[in-house]
């Protein structure tokens, strides 16, 4: 079953192959939310142009299109080895230690799990156990 980023990523590819979906959800059933990027950043443009590629979904969602913004959402391997070094906070599906939750300096990133220097140390988590994660804005 195709989930709505791969439907999404699918789409793009071939009339914006330079753009990158960050995260794209579905938000309170009705608003399908995308967060993007450019190598040459995201302008209003870009956005005009994902908008109208993705026309065809306004008949189910409206639609919301911008730039990650200083709270970029992390969601693959990738996204996390281009940011070690910076502050993220990584929501997790299980409790890990007692938290669901763990906010620290990125200081590793395979392509099975981060490690995050937290407070109480450093936290070893597993991709499919991360829900949500993002860099922690102002760092």
């Amino acid at each position: 079953m195709k989930t709505i980023q791969t439907e999404v990523e699918a789409r793009l590819e071939q009339s914006e192959p330079e753009v990158e979906v960050l995260l794209a959800e579905v938000v309170s059933g009705s608003t399908l939310r995308l967060f993007i990027d450019h190598p040459e950043g995201v302008t209003l443009a870009v956005c005009e142009r994902v908008s109208a590629c993705l026309n065809d979904y306004r008949d189910r969602y409206t639609l919301e299109v911008s730039s990650p913004g200083e709270d970029r959402p992390l969601t693959r391997p990738a996204h996390f080895r281009r940011f070690l070094g910076r502050r993220a906070r990584v929501r997790l599906r299980d409790a890990i230690g007692g938290h669901r939750s763990v906010i620290g300096e990125l200081v590793g990133a395979s392509d099975r799990d981060i490690a995050i220097a937290a407070e109480a140390g450093v936290v070893t988590v597993p991709y499919e156990q991360i829900y949500r994660s993002n860099l922690v804005p102002g760092e």
